[in-house]
């Protein structure tokens, strides 16, 4: 049994990178077993149709990028706003460097979710968890709204990533931009 675990996993995995990488119209059966390494027909062994693969990956997603967000979380928890503004900055170079993959796949799937109101729920357990963390950071450096900031550090923060995976500049450091954001939620110069 932990071997079929560790397959399917395995399996979405591959999924997650296939979908990010050449996105839904490239998504199938065989580009996800070539992606694993594993026989043909692995993936639709695990996954009866489309719409399953895509709910798998959907439920596969939140949880591999909540270890990321909480490997940056669990570190000290951000002591002053610039400390803030760099570790926001920090995980948007992520996102949109090393973790590209992964980022555009759940944008991917984000937009799979107009049509398909079954994936937010998934996909919207991950963002809760996100914006408890941002909601918990700015409350301890004295936000007198620490929900509404929160949000507005994620919107931003999704923003920033998605222009990038969209207009790649190879200069990318949004930094400055977080530090004015934070200073300017805060009311604190950021430097």
């Amino acid at each position: 049994m932990e071997r079929v675990a560790r397959r399917r996993e395995q399996v979405l995995d591959a999924a997650v990178e296939v979908l990010g990488d050449q996105g839904t119209r490239r998504l199938t059966y065989q580009a996800v077993d070539r992606a694993a390494g594993v026989p043909t027909g692995t993936t639709s062994n695990y996954f009866r149709n489309r719409a399953a693969l895509i709910d798998g990956i959907a439920g596969h997603l939140p949880a591999l990028e909540r270890r990321e967000w909480e490997a940056l979380a669990s570190g000290p928890a951000p002591v002053g706003p610039g400390e803030l503004a760099d570790a926001l900055a920090a995980f948007a170079r992520y996102a949109a460097g090393p973790g590209r993959s992964r980022t555009a796949a759940r944008w991917a799937l984000l937009l799979e979710s107009s049509a398909r109101p079954e994936l937010r729920a998934p996909l919207g357990r991950g963002r809760q968890a996100v914006l408890r963390h941002s909601t918990e950071w700015v409350r301890r450096l004295g936000s007198g709204a620490p929900e509404r900031h929160g949000r507005i550090l994620v919107d931003h923060l999704e923003g920033v990533v998605l222009r990038q995976l969209a207009f790649p500049d190879g200069a990318f450091d949004p930094v400055e931009e977080m530090r004015a954001l934070v200073g300017g939620l805060l009311g604190v110069q950021v430097g």
